[in-house]
C-alpha cells in the first residue's frame, strides 16, 4: 500500500507540519509506504529534530503527482482545492480560509474527488464549512505528552512560538513589555521566549533582544524538541499573545487555529496565560486548567495572580497536566485509522 503527502509549507517547521508528519506516522504504523513531496530531501533531518518524530522509513521525492497511482492522498491545502487522483483522498485544513470564493463551480467539482475535510480545530471547522459549503471533520492535532514531562520546577514563565511578525503574528514583544511591569515587584522570575525563527525576521528578534536588555529576558532561537521539552518541564508560567488586538471574526487566519504549543506546556505541568482568541478558547477551561486574557492588564493581573500563591498555581498545574492527555498520540491514531480503514 502507498501513501502520498503534499504540504507546502515544509520548511516554516510549525505545527501543521508537525500534524502532517503525525499523520505520516501513522500511515507507516498501518503498513502504508509512505512518500512526501518536497523538493529537497535534507528536510528531512530537520523535521526530525524539531518535533522528535522518526521519519527514517518516509521517502521525499520532488513529485507525487496528486495522489496518481497511490491509494491514499494527504493534502495540506493553501486555500486551493486540488483535483486529488489517488485511491482515497483527504484534505486538510490549518488555516480558517475566508472570503476566497470557495464554493466556486469548479471548487464543488473537485471535492467531489475528497473522502474527507479534516480540520486541527472547531474555530478552523467553522470558517472552511462555510467558505466551502462542506461538513469538516475535526481531528485535534497530537501532543506526545510522554516526552514532555514536569520536572523541577523554577521561577520561568515561558512562550514558545516562531519568531515571526507575518501572518500569524506572535507578538513576544507584548509579552517582553508586559513581563518588564511584572519584573518589578517580582525580580525573582525569568521570561524566556523561545522559538524557530523565519526569513525576514532578524531585525523583530533584534528589537526583542535589545528592548529586553538589562531584563530577565532569555531569547532563545530554534531549538530541538527535546530542548524545548525541557523548558516546559522547568518551566512555572506558560504566555501566549497570538492573535493580540486581531477581530478573529474578520481575520481568522491572524490568530492561532489551534495551539499545540499550549497543550504541551500542559502537559508539563506549565500553566498557561494565553490570548483569548481561536482555539485557545477550544483548549482552556477558565481557571481550572489555565487562563485567558485580553487586555495587558488582565494578563498582569492573572500572572501575578499565580506568582503570589503557589498553592492556586499547583492546584491548576495538575488540572492542566490531566486535561493534556486529551491529545495524546494514541488519541490522534485512533482517529486518523479509523479514516483509513
Amino acid at each position: 500500500m502507498k501513501a502520498a503527502i503534499f504540504n507546502p509549507y515544509l520548511d516554516t517547521l510549525g505545527g501543521g507540519e508537525r500534524y502532517t508528519m503525525s499523520f505520516a506516522k501513522v500511515l507507516l504504523d498501518n503498513g502504508y509506504q509512505v512518500d512526501v513531496q518536497w523538493k529537497n530531501s535534507s528536510v528531512k533531518n530537520k523535521l526530525e529534530e524539531r518535533f522528535g518524530i522518526d521519519l527514517t522509513a518516509v521517502n521525499f521525492i520532488k513529485d507525487i503527482k496528486r495522489g496518481d497511482s497511490y491509494d491514499i492522498c494527504f493534502w495540506i491545502s493553501d486555500g486551493s482545492i486540488p483535483l486529488l487522483r489517488a485511491r482515497k483522498n483527504f484534505l486538510h485544513f490549518q488555516f480558517p480560509f475566508k472570503d476566497i470564493n470557495g464554493r466556486s463551480l469548479i471548487n464543488k467539482m473537485k471535492l467531489i474527488r475528497i473522502n474527507k475535510i479534516i480540520c486541527n480545530s472547531y474555530f478552523t471547522k467553522a470558517f472552511i464549512d462555510q467558505e466551502y459549503g462542506v461538513d469538516s471533520t475535526v481531528i485535534y492535532p497530537p501532543v506526545d505528552v510522554e516526552k514532555i514531562q514536569s520536572k523541577r520546577k523554577e521561577n520561568i514563565i515561558l512562550s514558545v512560538g516562531r519568531f515571526s511578525q507575518l501572518t500569524q503574528a506572535k507578538n513576544q514583544h507584548i509579552l517582553v513589555e508586559v513581563f518588564k511591569r511584572i519584573s518589578k515587584s517580582h525580580s525573582d522570575w525569568r521570561l524566556i521566549l523561545a522559538g524557530g525563527t523565519e526569513v525576514g525576521v532578524d531585525d523583530y528578534v533584534s528589537k526583542l533582544r535589545r528592548s529586553s536588555k538589562a531584563c530577565p529576558i532569555e531569547i532563545i532561537e530554534n531549538l530541538s524538541f527535546d530542548k524545548i521539552s525541557k523548558l516546559y518541564g522547568i518551566s512555572k508560567i506558560f504566555w501566549s499573545a497570538a492573535g493580540f488586538s486581531i477581530n478573529e471574526k474578520t481575520e481568522p487566519a491572524k490568530v492561532e487555529h489551534f495551539g499545540i504549543a499550549v497543550v504541551e506546556a500542559m502537559s508539563a505541568g506549565c500553566v498557561p496565560i494565553v490570548y483569548s482568541a481561536g482555539g485557545h478558547k477550544e483548549i482552556i477551561d477558565e481557571a481550572e486548567n489555565g487562563f485567558l486574557w485580553k487586555k495587558k492588564r488582565e494578563l498582569i493581573k492573572k500572572t501575578k495572580k499565580l506568582l503570589d500563591n503557589q498553592s492556586v498555581l499547583r492546584k491548576i498545574s495538575s488540572s492542566a497536566k490531566k486535561d493534556a492527555l486529551v491529545y495524546e498520540y494514541e488519541r490522534f491514531e485512533a482517529e486518523v485509522s479509523e479514516l483509513l480503514s
